[in-house]
């Protein structure tokens, strides 16, 4: 079975327009850059220009993870002695704020001549407007934005045993009995009246005894 070669001027060439608003720089890259070199479509082929066109608006919005804005530099060179400059992201964002996702795109291509031409077909523009209307260019929403907790998952502590061992992650939490409620006190009754106490009946002193006989 022969596999397609696709030829020079042989496919047409689409349009896409992207919002960078809010964009992760490497991310929105990396779905720029196959697009440009045409490895979206099963016809591509390496020697062969077969990419589309894409349109980026609001490039002055992107975003970058982490500090990157203030670690991240960029250098670049004159090419006579003592023209190395370096640069920051954020004042490279103020002087040129296309040039750093061009940059991001641009490290993503082939490095010769054909990935020049691709980059050709990349058209980056600062605010909302662009005039590539009469190409009716295709909407694209970026596949990710800047990473967001919402998709994490709140999993509570196990409860420790008596016993002191470490807690299991798959213990479960053991059933607390309804408590009952506690009973109605009974009504007390009135303490008895004490009945009154009998008097004893006097006693008469006895007188001793004496002898029978008197001597």
């Amino acid at each position: 079975m022969n596999c397609y070669q696709a030829k020079a001027g042989e496919l047409a060439k689409h349009w896409y327009v992207i919002d960078a608003e809010g964009a992760v720089v490497g991310r929105l890259a990396a779905q720029i850059a196959p697009i440009l070199m045409g490895k979206h479509r099963p016809t591509y082929t390496p020697h062969i220009d077969t990419g589309d066109y894409v349109i980026v608006t609001n490039v002055e919005k992107v975003v970058f993870t982490g500090d990157k804005w203030q670690q991240k530099s960029y250098q670049r060179y004159s090419g006579y002695p003592g023209g190395q400059r370096e640069e920051v992201a954020w004042k490279l964002l103020q002087r040129r704020p296309e040039r750093i996702l061009e940059l991001a795109i641009q490290r993503m291509m082939p490095k010769n001549k054909i990935g020049r031409h691709m980059m050709d077909k990349l058209k980056l523009y600062v605010g909302p407007n662009h005039p590539h209307q009469a190409q009716q260019p295709i909407p694209l929403e970026p596949l990710a934005g800047r990473p967001t907790p919402s998709g994490a998952v709140y999993v509570p502590e196990p409860a420790p045993k008596a016993n002191g061992s470490a807690p299991s992650a798959h213990a479960a939490t053991p059933d607390i009995e309804p408590s009952l409620p506690a009973p109605t006190p009974e009504p007390s009754l009135p303490a008895p009246t004490p009945e009154p106490s009998l008097e004893a009946p006097p006693t008469t002193p006895t007188e001793p005894e004496t002898g029978s006989a008197e001597s």
